[in-house]
């Protein structure tokens, strides 16, 4: 049956697809439909129609599911920012490890993954330290914030967001009072008038310190001193700023920062870690998990106090000044300079000296420090943003050949992509941990443990050669045989010329005049050390010496 737009269809809701969306199928016709959960029977309007699958707006709930539960928050299905809050926490993280596991498989082609058991939270609620509330009017002309419904610059109107702390609503309250109260218009997309662009709130979880700062498109705030009063009895306020943004796009927060009370940051803990956050750092926003993720990273880099480190896209330092408790020497490197400015004072604050953070791309820094002041790393972490780590990068790391890499993931797509790369080039996947960061929605981070794979580890037997009928020249590598092996194992590209030359310094017999020059006083290239390690490698392997 061939169904259009506007069709209404019976569905019962068989998967759950990446994003959250339930999966049902009616006459081989699948649809896809937001805010319905595995073992529903809904009612679903057509809303997008292809050839074999549509899109549908859940009309009616006509057999709720057993993993079906009350949202606890009145906007979870307009705001859309819970996908998954009317799915019990249970069933949120076996769809978290169901999600993890098909990108492993399907994209990365790995089929026996050595999964540990999903982290998940005790308190699956009011666990994030960050909030930014837009802030703008609705229909009747009243000044509003909350959160934009998915994919629209609409506000729906929440003071009290489930997953955040309570203290927003108090922040919410006392600003909005004051732009009423002093006749403070709030910031219009469509026009670039009005002043307050957003309301942003930051917490510290194991201090009780409360950051607050105001996004606005002007220099000042009329009657501050007023709203400083009211914000600064909230029990631990301790910094208050502006933030100028004047410019008409979609980035949240401007370049420059006012402090208008208090201290230019907070403080919060991660483990015995202490961490100073300003208005524009990076911290991560569940730090009980948080904690959860980089322990398991730690457990992973398996330090004993003598290795050298490299912490890649590093942020503010927040898992290498972890990794430094354990580890002789810690090397982070962030595209962002002011991160790198929080990491060194970070580093500072806790007497941290077996640490040096690099400012710029991960994958242009590396190979530099490698290629030309011959850095090198025991272990590498890399926790990289969505997009995953670039090619550049990870055939570095293969050239420095570190004995594990810890991998740490925010999107298990590009995650999989990786992986397949580095374990296509003689690495092996050890161990894969899921931790649920972000509870109520689809998200999910990942810790993996890769492992080298040496090309030295080799058995000593005794062979009878008359027995097996071979030849001592039967069991020599050829020269493309070593090509191939050290393109595999190293990434790089040796010529005959410098293979024979690596023979010769080994003992090997080579044809007397084989790759010899043709000309008196010839100026001829010598193998890199680099590449006659990796011959070496590869004669080792071919039992050749």
């Amino acid at each position: 049956m061939e169904y259009r737009k506007n069709d209404i269809v019976t569905l019962e809701i068989v998967d759950c697809g990446t994003d959250g969306e339930g999966i049902g199928k009616a006459d081989g016709f699948t649809v896809f439909v937001k805010d319905a959960v595995i073992g529903d029977t809904v009612t679903a309007k057509i809303m997008k129609a292809k050839k074999n699958y549509g899109y549908g707006r859940l009309m009616e709930i006509l057999k709720p599911s057993p993993y079906r539960v009350e949202p606890i928050c009145p906007s979870a299905r307009q705001c859309g920012g819970c996908q998954l809050q009317a799915v019990s926490y249970e069933e949120q993280k076996a769809f978290k490890e169901k999600k993890l596991r098909g990108h492993l498989e399907r994209i990365g082609g790995f089929k026996e993954l050595p999964m540990e058991p999903l982290i998940g939270m005790d308190e699956p609620y009011h666990y994030r330290n960050k909030a930014q509330f837009p802030v703008g009017r609705n229909k009747e002309g009243r000044i509003v914030t909350g959160f934009y419904a998915g994919r629209t610059h609409a506000i729906i109107e929440n003071r009290d967001c489930a997953l955040g702390i309570p203290q927003n609503k108090e922040v919410l309250d006392r600003v909005i009072a004051h732009m009423e109260k002093y006749n403070i218009a709030p910031y219009d997309e469509m026009t670039g008038k009005g002043l307050v662009r957003h309301i942003f709130v930051r917490y510290g979880f194991f201090t009780g310190e409360l950051m607050v700062c105001l996004i606005i498109n002007g220099q000042d705030l009329p009657h501050q001193k007023e709203l400083v009063e009211k914000l600064g009895e909230i029990p631990g306020m301790t910094s208050i700023s502006l933030n100028i943004n004047k410019k008409r796009n979609n980035v949240i927060l401007g370049d420059k920062v006012k402090t208008i009370w208090g201290k230019e940051y907070i403080t919060d803990k991660i483990g015995d870690i202490s961490y100073e956050i300003s208005p524009l750092s990076f911290f991560q926003v569940n730090p009980h998990q948080t904690w959860k993720l980089y322990s398991k990273a730690l457990e992973y880099a398996d330090l004993h106090g003598e290795e050298t480190v490299w912490d890649l896209y590093c942020g503010i330092g927040t898992i290498s000044l972890f990794l430094a408790q354990k580890a002789k020497f810690v090397r982070g490197v962030e595209i962002v300079p002011a991160a790198i400015e929080d990491a060194r004072r970070n580093a500072h604050l806790n007497e941290i000296d077996n640490v040096e953070f690099f400012v710029g791309k991960a994958e242009e820094v590396l190979p530099r420090e490698y290629e030309k002041n011959g850095v090198y790393a025991d272990v590498i972490v890399v926790d990289p943003p969505r997009k995953g780590c670039d090619e550049m990068l990870l055939k570095t790391i293969l050239k420095m050949q570190p004995k594990r890499v810890v991998y740490v993931s925010c999107d298990s797509a590009t995650l999989a992509r990786d992986l397949r790369f580095l374990c296509d080039n003689g690495y092996e996947l050890k161990k894969v941990c899921g931790v649920d960061q972000f509870p109520q929605t689809v998200h999910v981070e990942t810790v993996v443990l890769l492992s080298q794979q040496k090309p030295d580890d080799t058995i000593e037997i005794d062979l009878d050669l008359d027995e097996l009928d071979a030849t001592s020249a039967e069991l020599k590598a050829t020269y493309q045989e070593i090509k191939d092996y050290v393109l595999k194992e190293f990434g790089l590209k040796v010529s005959n010329l410098y293979i024979s030359q690596i023979k010769r310094k080994c003992g090997i017999e080579v044809g007397e005049n084989y790759n010899l020059p043709k000309t008196e006083n010839p100026k001829v290239p010598q193998c890199p050390k680099e590449k006659e390690d990796a011959i070496k490698a590869a004669l080792k392997y071919f039992a050749m010496i």
